[in-house]
């Protein structure tokens, strides 16, 4: 018969990572701000660099890669306070409706946060009224971050692609 040695070490190293796991310094932080994707001007923050033979056909823009360096500022105004940058890429990822793969780190640069980063991967149905996408980790005060963004257009230009987009982030972290 074999030892209960095993099992009981592993109860054991079980319990002691739950009861680890749990801390009361987790914080919960809401954050808001516009993002500013610019795909035509004199100085693009929104960049294709990549896409499918069939790209341009596609009624949406399906197979299209874009990489982003877009600014994060306080109010809709893109003269207003900077806080930070989205980086990153969108893939246009549905050919049935503008819907966009998102993989980005907002990278704050202001005040509590500056250094700091969160992580959004999610899809993106830009012509709901309003998107709801997955936090899924973060660093400097945001480390171990967890929790959700909403999306809303606030501004698009169908002519250019541009757009400024509000931005509601909900987070739990250390």
């Amino acid at each position: 018969m074999a030892s209960p040695l095993p099992l009981t070490f592993f109860i054991l190293s079980f319990s002691l990572v739950v009861s680890t796991s749990i801390s009361s310094n987790e914080k919960e932080t809401h954050l808001h701000f516009y993002f500013h994707d610019i795909v035509i001007g004199k100085s693009p923050t929104a960049m294709r660099i990549a896409q499918a033979n069939t790209t341009d056909t596609s009624k949406t823009l399906f197979g299209a890669l874009v990489m982003i360096d877009d600014p994060l500022t306080e109010s809709s105004d893109l003269d207003s306070k900077l806080i930070g940058h989205a980086q990153g890429m969108y893939a246009l990822a549905s050919q049935e409706e503008a819907g966009l793969m998102m993989a980005m780190t907002f990278s704050f640069v202001d005040q509590e946060f500056n250094g700091s980063t969160l992580v959004v991967l999610g899809r993106n149905a830009v012509f709901d009224e309003v998107r709801e996408m997955p936090v899924i980790g973060g660093s400097g005060k945001f480390r171990f971050a967890k929790g959700y963004v909403l999306a809303k257009t606030y501004a698009f230009d169908l002519k250019t692609g541009n757009a400024v987009v509000e931005y509601d982030v909900h987070v739990r972290h250390w």
